[in-house]
């Protein structure tokens, strides 16, 4: 983990001692997973915002903009679970490299049906399909990786710099994305994110890991599946943060895919406004990260999540609320920050939970239930939009957050036990 890197790129190896808010960058492979993050993510929060709007200019529609996400996360849902088997037994690295390759693939297919006029919105759900396998892969290879690039001791902080730069990259895209949409339409957007994931795949590439051992056993890949099922169900602190972040997925993160009919429809902000809705989002998710790296190791991670489940349901309560763009941007700002520390938190302690032999598996139920049951309420929530109102089905998320927090205390109290 404290490999040198290639001579070409000694840039890279700093010669100050990085202070404590930032300790996981001493480590030289998680900087250059750092830097290729940093460029790949703002054009994928580029590609997010030109193609929300996108389906809303075809179809006027919020019931199919849950359909996109639907269609996208879909397959997580179905595939994750097993995909914990797959990269359980392969080097994480070589699979993050042929997710990086796909989904490089399918935004400049993307960008080119978008730039000759003849995309539809059925091209947008089969490449959201396509991208959702993907997905249901390099979600849990992702954070199984993190074990690779840190000491355990380090864990929080990089996985809370690394929702810094997600975020931050939230703040970025959106924002540019929205001007660029304005100015030249929606294909320069996806074309630009296609080619930032060849900041990550190089970056992959030039880092110097241990050499990958499989693990040596008979299992076929059903039982292994099972293994990870009976430590799941076995540990009710596992148990219990898993599901409580597949039903906050499905109850309430979704409101993000009804902000198209905000800006247009209820704010009267249009394609620019809406890019900065969704850079307020990763404004405060962006501050909410760094707050955490600073200071998360000095707290108790028990009321920080507690904390974090009460104010995303006052932030949407608040948004649902509000007519007025400036409230509206400063309630998705507080919402970000609550959704971000809540999903650093339990990340962490599910890493600092598992054994490294069932990571993997572990892993991907955590990503199963924040991808898979996601798109179950986008479409739950386009419906409602579509039929309710856009601010009427977040104020029910709002409502529907309050009282899972309060429940979750008395379902799983044996989470107060981790630290």
């Amino acid at each position: 983990m404290r490999s040198s890197l290639p001579p070409s790129f000694r840039f890279l190896r700093l010669g100050w001692r990085w202070p404590e808010a930032l300790r996981a960058m001493r480590h030289p492979n998680f900087r250059l997973f750092f830097l290729g993050q940093l460029i790949s993510l703002s054009g994928t929060w580029m590609q997010s915002t030109a193609q929300q709007w996108l389906v809303y200019r075809l179809t006027n529609s919020q019931l199919s903009l849950g359909m996109v996400t639907f269609a996208a996360y879909i397959p997580v849902l179905l595939l994750s679970l097993f995909m914990g088997v797959v990269v359980d037994r392969f080097q994480r690295r070589r699979l993050l490299v042929i997710t990086q390759g796909w989904f490089m693939l399918l935004a400049g297919t993307l960008a080119v049906l978008t730039y000759l006029g003849v995309v539809q919105y059925w091209h947008i759900l089969l490449l959201g399909i396509l991208l959702g396998i993907g997905n249901a892969l390099d979600m849990p290879a992702r954070q199984a990786f993190y074990i690779d690039l840190v000491k355990r001791e380090d864990l929080l902080n990089a996985i809370a710099l690394n929702s810094s730069i997600f975020n931050g990259a939230r703040i970025i895209g959106p924002a540019i994305g929205g001007v660029v949409i304005a100015a030249f339409g929606e294909a320069p957007a996806f074309a630009t994110n296609a080619v930032t994931y060849l900041a990550t795949i190089v970056c992959l590439l030039m880092m110097r890991l241990p050499p990958f051992d499989p693990p040596a056993n008979d299992e076929s890949g059903l039982s292994e599946l099972k293994g990870g099922f009976e430590y799941l169900t076995a540990n009710r602190r596992a148990l219990g943060l898993v599901c409580m972040i597949a039903l906050f997925s499905i109850f309430c993160f979704p409101y993000l895919v009804l902000l198209p009919a905000f800006a247009r429809d209820i704010l009267k902000i249009g394609a620019e406004g809406f890019g900065v809705l969704m850079a307020a989002q990763g404004g405060g998710a962006l501050i909410g990260a760094l707050t955490l790296a600073a200071f998360g190791h000095s707290q108790n991670k028990n009321r920080l999540l507690l904390l974090s489940r009460g104010l995303l349901a006052v932030a949407l309560a608040g948004f649902a609320l509000s007519t007025t763009p400036i409230l509206s941007i400063l309630a998705l700002a507080l919402a970000g920050c609550a959704l971000i520390t809540q999903l650093a938190v339990t990340n962490t302690f599910l890493q600092l939970i598992v054994p490294d032999e069932l990571r993997g598996r572990v892993m991907s139920t955590y990503t199963w239930a924040l991808g898979g049951f996601w798109p179950l309420g986008s479409l739950l929530f386009g419906a409602l939009g579509d039929h309710f109102n856009a601010p009427n089905a977040v104020l029910l998320s709002a409502a529907l957050c309050a009282t899972l927090t309060a429940l979750g205390q008395f379902w799983f109290p044996e989470v107060n036990e981790v630290r």
